[in-house]
Parts: C-alpha cells; sequence; structure tokens
C-alpha cells in the first residue's frame, strides 16, 4: 500500500513539537516542508524588517531540525501550490490556520481550489488556545470587552484547550523529483541591505530551542513576583515571549501548560500571566470577528477626531528626539533591540497619539516596521488601546503622564541610562526631567540641552488640554449631526 504524499505548509508555527500540521501530515505518509514567503497576497501587511531579520534566522533554525529538507519558495501562495500538487504528484496538503484578514481569504480559496481537484486539504489550530468562533456571549455574539472574554467565555472553556503534541518520532520526506525548482534561503532576500541589525541579532536567541529555553526560564526565576516586576522597564521581569510566539517557535498550549505544571507558589502571579496570554487571544479574536481593525477605529465615532498632521514630531517620535526621557529610551529600545517593554509601549504610544496628537495608524506602522513581535493582532489591538477607540479601550481622556510614569516604574532611572548614556551622569532626580537640573549640574554631567540631549519638543500640560480639547470638538461635532 503507498503511503500519501502530503505537503506540509509552514506558515506561522516555525517548530517541531506541538505541530499539528506537521504530525497529521508524518502520520499519513511521506512528507515535502515548504515556507512561502508571499508579499503577492499580504500587500500592505508585508513583514517589517525586524520580522524579517527574524524570520531568516527562525527559518534556518526549522530547516536544520527537518534536516535540511525545508524548501522555500517567494510569490504567489495560491500558484505555487497549484504548481507543487502537480509536480510532485501530491495528494494532501496540510497547514495550521492563521487568522490575519487576508491570509483567511487567501487560504480559503487555496483549500477550495485544491479540494475540487481532489487533493485533501487539512488545517489544524496550531497557534491560539481558543478558535476565535468557539468562545461567544450565550446570544451567540461576540465579546467586545476583555474581562468577560477571559473569565466567563475562556476561563469557563479551558476544556477545550488541547494538549501539547510530542514531535515526530520520525520523518520520512518525499523524493524530490529534478523538475521541482525551490529557492534557497538566502534567495528570499529577508535580510536589511543596510546592516542595522548586529544589536538586534545579540538581544535575541532565535528558533525552536531558544524559545524552550526561555519558556524555562520564565518558570524557573521570572514567574515569581510577575504581578508586579512586569511593570518595572529595568527589571528582567517579562517573559519576552512574544516574537516566540507569534513566529511560531513555541505554541501557546505549550506555555500554558508547562506554566501551569510548574505549580508556582504565588497563585496570583500565575493568574496574571494567564491572562496576558488571554489579551494575545482576545487581539486575535478582535481581529477574526472585526477584521477592519488593523485600519479603522474599532469605536465607529472615533473616524471623526481631528488629528494632526506632524511629519517632524513624528520624526522625532521615531528617532527617540523628544526631550522627555522614558519616551526617547523606549523608542531607543525599540530601534537597537527590535522589541519594547510593554510599559514603554503605552507610555510612548500615548505621547504620540494625545500630545502630539498623531493618528495611532501611524505607530502602528512604525511598530509594524521595527518590532520583531511586529502581529497583526497585538499591534493593531494594542494601539487602538491606547488610542481609546479600541475594544475594552483606556478612554481617550485618560493620557499617561510619562514624567510620573518614569518615576513610579523607573525610579532609579536605570531603564533611562540604558539607551539614553549621555545621561549617566546626571543625579538620579534629574534623569526623569533634565531640564530642572541646573545649569552647573547638567555641566558637571557634560549634558548640554539641545546638542547632547534634545530640548523638549511640546509642553505636557498644554498638549493634554489640547488633545482633551480635540475629544470635546469631536463629541459636540457628533452630537450635532444627531
Amino acid at each position: 500500500m503507498s503511503s500519501a504524499k502530503t505537503i506540509v505548509w509552514f506558515r506561522q508555527d516555525l517548530r517541531i513539537h506541538d505541530n499539528p500540521a506537521l504530525l497529521a501530515a508524518v502520520e499519513a505518509g511521506d512528507v515535502l516542508p515548504i515556507y512561502i514567503l508571499d508579499d503577492v497576497n499580504s500587500g500592505e501587511w508585508s513583514m517589517g524588517e525586524a520580522s524579517r531579520l527574524w524570520l531568516h534566522q527562525s527559518l534556518a533554525s526549522l530547516n536544520e531540525s527537518l534536516d535540511g529538507q525545508l524548501c522555500f519558495f517567494n510569490g504567489d501562495a495560491e500558484t505555487i501550490l497549484v504548481e507543487l500538487v502537480a509536480t510532485l504528484g501530491a495528494t494532501a496538503v496540510c497547514w495550521n490556520r492563521c487568522y490575519e484578514p487576508w491570509r483567511i481569504s487567501r487560504d480559503r480559496k487555496i483549500k477550495s481550489l485544491l479540494t475540487e481537484q481532489g487533493i485533501h486539504v487539512s488545517s489544524h489550530n496550531g497557534s491560539l488556545l481558543w478558535e476565535p468562533w468557539e468562545i461567544t456571549k450565550k446570544d451567540g455574539t461576540p465579546y467586545k470587552v476583555y474581562s468577560p472574554y477571559f473569565k466567563r467565555g475562556c476561563l469557563g472553556a479551558t476544556d477545550r484547550i488541547r494538549q501539547a503534541l510530542p514531535a515526530p518520532k520520525k520523518i520520512a520526506y518525499m523524493p524530490r523529483p529534478k523538475t521541482l525548482v525551490s529557492a534557497s534561503l538566502d534567495d528570499l532576500s529577508l535580510l536589511p541591505s543596510i546592516p542595522w541589525d548586529a544589536s538586534i541579532r545579540a538581544a535575541w536567541p532565535v528558533g525552536e530551542t531558544a524559545a524552550h529555553d526561555k519558556l524555562q526560564r520564565l518558570i524557573d526565576r521570572r514567574l515569581a513576583g510577575y504581578k508586579k516586576g512586569r511593570d518595572f522597564p529595568a527589571m528582567d521581569s517579562t517573559s519576552r515571549l512574544s516574537p516566540h510566539l507569534h513566529f511560531g517557535e513555541l505554541s501557546p498550549h505549550q506555555v500554558w501548560f508547562q506554566v501551569l505544571q510548574s505549580n508556582p507558589d504565588n497563585e496570583e502571579d500565575l493568574s496574571h500571566y494567564q491572562s496576558e496570554l488571554g489579551w494575545r487571544e482576545f487581539s486575535y479574536y478582535l481581529l477574526y470577528h472585526w477584521p477592519e481593525l488593523p485600519d479603522q477605529p474599532f469605536m465607529p465615532k472615533y473616524k471623526a477626531f481631528p488629528w494632526r498632521s506632524d511629519n517632524q514630531g513624528l520624526e522625532q517620535w521615531q528617532q527617540g528626539k523628544t526631550g522627555y526621557p522614558i519616551v526617547d529610551a523606549g523608542m531607543r529600545e525599540l530601534w537597537q533591540t527590535g522589541y519594547m517593554h510593554n510599559r514603554v509601549r503605552m507610555i510612548v504610544g500615548s505621547f504620540l497619539v494625545k500630545n502630539q496628537l498623531v493618528h495611532w495608524r501611524d505607530g502602528e506602522r512604525w511598530f509594524w516596521n521595527c518590532l520583531v513581535d511586529a502581529d497583526l493582532a497585538s499591534n493593531s489591538a494594542g494601539w487602538q488601546w491606547v488610542a481609546g477607540c479600541g475594544a475594552d479601550a483606556s478612554p481617550y481622556f485618560r493620557i499617561f503622564n510619562p514624567l510620573l510614569q518614569s518615576e513610579k516604574f523607573d525610579p532609579e532611572g536605570e531603564y533611562l541610562v540604558r539607551y539614553l548614556p549621555e545621561l549617566k551622569n546626571l543625579p538620579k532626580k534629574f534623569r526623569h526631567k533634565p531640564w530642572e537640573a541646573p545649569a552647573e549640574v547638567l555641566t558637571e554631567a557634560g549634558v548640554e540641552l539641545g546638542k547632547d540631549y534634545p530640548v523638549r519638543i511640546l509642553d505636557l500640560k498644554v498638549t493634554r488640554e489640547r488633545a482633551l480639547a480635540s475629544l470635546r470638538a469631536m463629541n459636540d461635532q457628533l452630537a450635532a449631526q444627531e
């Protein structure tokens, strides 16, 4: 009896363990593992520079795990898969589901086309604990608020979370015909043409093994005190698993159960970490049910909000030259490491959309290009949350004060000087607001404002009042139209 010939299409599941599509294919017979860089269908949501850098390294790691058998392709996934099936005489195609709107549309079309040709197509859940269509309110409609979604919906359905699956014991690879033409990893041109990425590479071990090491480190060192420590950017208290989860080097199922089995001393820390996994699920849930989330405000009234066009201010924010140390440190962390601490993400986001009054989409796009964990669901939901127009969002009138945030969550200024070394010789109390330092203190520290460190680009009190006035103007305009 001949075994099936199955194409396994890797996407955001770059791992061997707990990979349901890979396991199903291996159990059926011979497999051909492939990766397709599809910048044709992704359109404006093609991966950013930092993501491509991570992807290159992650694919190299996966290929090594697959004994060098991973085939690379570049182009329209539909065309490539149809041609591959014909060339190989494949009888089946397996993949793990993705949830971005453009991928859902493309995958449905591919599945329909291949099924019509008599090819068995199976898709699996390798990325989420709960499928977005599984969790609904009693009336069958989707949740719009996080707490009931997670507490009543998700935690009421923990029996639906499948256990993590083992890696295949042995993979039988499909013989490759001479007519099969594939690219090399280098042919995908994922690495930057200008080598700006050395510090990002140094900051991140990449691949499935690195992801498991980081998960174990969370369990061994970081979970204790997680609820409090995660708010302090100078502390090594966050999991930093987000890029590994995004690229699927680790599954949320593995994280969920390994953390549960670790028997942490403090149940509060465990519950809080589980709720953070829940926010990731909620972001995908929102994107699935409201696919316009990356471009349109979840709360439609914010379409009328009077955003400012400020290219110079946007550029100063992007470069970490606002004159507010906590904002600048965060933006420089982003540029240097491809990552930003979550508390600081909220601070820099609030500064852009409320103090600078720049559209949240401009921040979203910059993060998309610079983050190694750039995730369409989490990035869109996060920016809308900060901007006050998202689901269960922080109201727009709640405006983060970057000085108070800095002094509260980085009291010693350790995080600040890590990314703003020009301020390291300032006394701690002036690191948060160097403009208040006396001239002799600045001179002794070797800091000349406007030269060594930027002067402030705006006044917090004035811009706070401007933001609130803009909110009132929007509400007045909408009320007049009713």
